[in-house]
């Protein structure tokens, strides 16, 4: 969680860990084909997480780190 909001090191984090933080925060995982689509009651945005190799496109973990920050997710904000 630190290391998303800090925005810092976008292009060394994990898809994997990326869908993890997510799941931790609540947000429902659905994977259809290489797309991890995430969804949690009360959010408005869909996130959309596609894989760049092993890591989370770039784009996609400010996305991520926006929504942490609109809705104050984990205690953060």
């Amino acid at each position: 969680m630190e290391q998303i909001l800090q925005g810092r090191s976008d292009t060394n984090i994990r898809l994997d860990d990326l869908c993890q933080l997510l799941r931790h925060l609540g947000f429902d995982e659905r994977i259809r084909g290489s797309q991890h689509i995430s969804r949690k009651q009360g959010v408005e945005e869909k996130i959309n997480l596609q894989r760049d190799d092993n890591k989370a496109k770039v784009c996609q973990i400010g996305q991520v780190r926006r929504v942490i920050l609109k809705y104050q997710l984990g205690g953060k904000g």
